[in-house]
């Protein structure tokens, strides 16, 4: 690893808007309760996952409810749950957050979204324009950081307005659990280099994140302050490639032309940047998904926000990683379809190849220590090495 390869902190992500063994249909579909959700949580806790996003939004199970529910079963696993400015006072926010933060045992991480689709905005009340909700944005942060912080609050802005705002019981995490940041605007990235810790991208091709990167610390320094990255990734890994890709084909193998045309025309209604730049990716075509070596952007044709995978062997994918590594991303949040199986592929192929900055629950085999592998005709242990035939 080079000198400005920083050491990855990798999550997992808890798909409370659905999972299945393919996009663009209900055949494969799985459903997902509680006990589903608790098995990838407590997967990824095992498996030494830093910790998992929830995401937010009409399409899923409220992040806060589901978070606090799944926490109580996991030991080390983070959760990274959204605050809605616009949506949520910050003042009660603050009190939320600080409260996940004390019965977690300081395993929250906060994501701060601003919302980029105006007919889902308008269904939670929010009528607002792209610039004026990361006005919002900046008034939220500003109180909900100076309340975790132990600061009272007396603020009146364009949009928020608080009179002798305190919080009576601190988060556990000082002075508060750490903010991730998504926007890709002017107006995003203007509001994160002044409030946010760590600066999310949507996982375009490598010569992109580098310019977005380069852009967000040339703009972080001018304020001086210094902000890390973190990118949101799909994985599809197997054995070997062929069956990366193979895998990758047969995701979308039931998108029908209408299915593709019908998501994509949703998408362009959205004032989200990052949303734009991921459908410029493919334009809704499935000729062209490989957009960069091993980045493959079949996801994105039906499905919002983050739409590309890293497809390969283990070793490919290591690379891919540490490519993004290079450019200073310290933080990679994962997913992949089914959730479970693939957290389990990703953990087992690539966390060894990968330098990581948190411990994982891999540990070297010993075959008198429990079951792995099963018992050859109910007497012998399996072998450490596999047999020649």
């Amino acid at each position: 690893m080079s000198a400005n390869q920083p050491n990855a902190n990798v999550l997992w992500f808890l798909p409370t808007h659905g999972d299945g063994h393919y996009l663009g249909t209900s055949k494969g579909g799985r459903e997902v309760n509680f006990n589903y959700l608790r098995q990838i949580a407590q997967a990824a806790d095992q498996l030494g996952y830093f910790g998992v996003l929830l995401p937010t939004g009409r399409s899923c199970e409220d992040s806060w409810i589901t978070a606090s529910a799944l926490a109580p079963w996991t030991e080390r696993l983070r959760y990274l749950v959204a605050v809605r400015p616009g949506l949520q006072s910050p003042s009660v926010a603050a009190r939320m957050t600080a409260t996940l933060d004390r019965v977690s045992n300081g395993r929250l991480l906060i994501n701060v979204v601003t919302g980029g689709d105006p007919v889902e905005n308008a269904g939670d009340g929010v009528f607002l324009p792209h610039n004026e909700r990361y006005e919002v944005t900046r008034e939220f942060l500003d109180v909900y950081s100076g309340l975790l912080a132990g600061n009272t609050v007396n603020v009146s802005g364009k949009h928020i307005r608080i009179e002798d705002g305190r919080l009576l019981f601190p988060p556990l995490q000082r002075p508060r659990p750490p903010l991730y940041f998504g926007g890709s605007s002017d107006a995003g990235i203007d509001v994160a280099v002044d409030t946010v810790d760590k600066y999310l991208t949507w996982g375009e091709p490598p010569d992109q994140v580098r310019d977005k990167v380069e852009r967000v610390k040339r703009a972080a320094a001018k304020r001086g302050r210094a902000i890390s990255f973190g990118i949101r990734l799909h994985v599809i890994v197997r054995e070997t490639s062929e069956a990366a890709w193979k895998a990758a084909e047969e995701l979308i193998q039931y998108l029908t032309d209408d299915t593709i045309a019908a998501a994509q025309k949703i998408f362009a209604r959205m004032d989200s940047v990052g949303q734009k730049r991921m459908s410029e990716l493919h334009g809704g075509r499935r000729d062209k998904l490989e957009i960069s070596p091993n980045l493959w952007a079949g996801v994105g044709l039906v499905r919002g926000g983050a739409g590309t995978a890293l497809v390969g062997d283990p070793q490919t994918v290591a690379e891919r990683i540490k490519e993004y590594q290079e450019i200073g991303i310290d933080s990679f949040i994962l997913s992949g379809y089914p959730h479970l199986e693939e957290a389990y592929r990703f953990a087992e192929l690539v966390f060894p190849l990968l330098s990581l900055a948190h411990p994982t629950g891999a540990a070297t085999l010993r075959a008198n220590t429990g079951p792995f592998g099963e018992t050859i005709a109910n007497e012998r242990l399996p072998q450490l090495k596999a047999a020649r035939s």
